[in-house]
């Protein structure tokens, strides 16, 4: 069996949602009035006022929490009525157009030192009441090098740096993961996130890209899950071998009801090069591919497109 087989998207996705909020708590943490943070919802085919939510440092060591209202969104993101409950039980204050500090989005103001709070209110917002399904889904502005890499898109040339066909024999485990690092923050601008499973996680188009070290740590395992909830496994099994008939470097799976795609690269001795080709494409085939396997194969892909 594969080496993840036991992948679990769910326990990835709720573990990415833990680590962004700790990650953000430091950040609320030793902000400053010197600058604002704010934090959306990726948009790339509209120029609509996506969801979002605001920080800023008032007096007296207050931050003030602001989250976009129907009278800033755009219409295909106008909340409903359970969302506007919810933020009501939340304790946010409705939008004002009159005081000190008018604003037409809901906000909330917490002392500073409640930066874990602050940062849960937060992802309430963002993840609970937005519908926002993970945080690779997010767009921080100013702070984006700390809370969350952005992604560059890659440039499909064969050419590589010098240094990035060396082969190097990992010392340990530990460096082994250092190296595996560095190239990805070189090639993304920031070193993406990893899961409770101590994957690296990468948001592809409508699905997510995984980076695991097997547990010999001779084999990288780049693999991305395309199709949830398959039904027949037998026509699965039909196409997804001939996929693999046609197809070099990589392999199509089907793990009980759903279909991965993955692509191995030795670690031992670990070449960058091989990383950064395997990394280039598993993207493009993961984004192209996954919505024609899901309607062939009556499921879903990870994310809507």
């Amino acid at each position: 069996m594969p080496e993840y087989d036991d992948f679990d998207l769910d326990r990835s996705t709720a573990q990415a949602w833990r680590n962004f909020e700790e990650r953000l708590a430091e950040v609320v943490s030793v902000m400053d009035d010197t600058q604002d943070l704010t934090i959306g919802s990726v948009a790339v085919t509209t120029t609509e006022t996506v969801p979002f939510v605001r920080f800023a440092v008032r007096n007296r060591n207050l931050v003030r929490l602001e989250a976009a209202s129907n009278s800033v969104l755009g219409e295909n993101y106008q909340l409903v009525q359970p969302q506007l409950e919810a933020f009501d039980a939340q304790g946010w204050q409705s939008p004002v157009s009159e005081g000190d500090r008018p604003t037409p989005n809901f906000w909330i103001e917490v002392p500073q030192e409640e930066s874990d709070t602050i940062a849960r209110l937060a992802i309430i917002a963002l993840r609970d009441i937005y519908g926002i399904q993970h945080p690779v889904f997010l767009a921080p502005d100013q702070l984006a090098e700390i809370l969350q890499p952005g992604p560059r898109p890659l440039s499909g040339q064969s050419e590589f740096d010098a240094e990035d066909v060396i082969a190097v024999v990992p010392v340990n485990p530990e460096h082994l993961e250092d190296m595996i690092e560095a190239e990805l923050a070189e090639m993304f601008g920031h070193c993406p996130p990893r899961d409770s499973e101590g994957d690296l996680a990468i948001r592809v188009g409508s699905t997510m890209l995984f980076i695991r070290v097997s547990a010999d740590h001779r084999e990288i395992i780049v693999f991305a899950p395309l199709v949830h909830d398959v039904e027949g496994r037998s026509r699965a099994m039909e196409i997804l071998s001939d996929l693999n008939t046609e197809v070099r470097f990589i392999k199509f799976q089907l793990i009980r009801d759903r279909v991965f795609v993955s692509l191995s690269v030795f670690a031992h001795p670990f070449v960058p090069a091989h990383l950064l080709q395997a990394v280039r494409i598993m993207s493009e085939i993961a984004d192209e591919i996954d919505d024609e396997l899901a309607r062939r194969l009556h499921g879903r892909t990870t994310f809507e497109s």
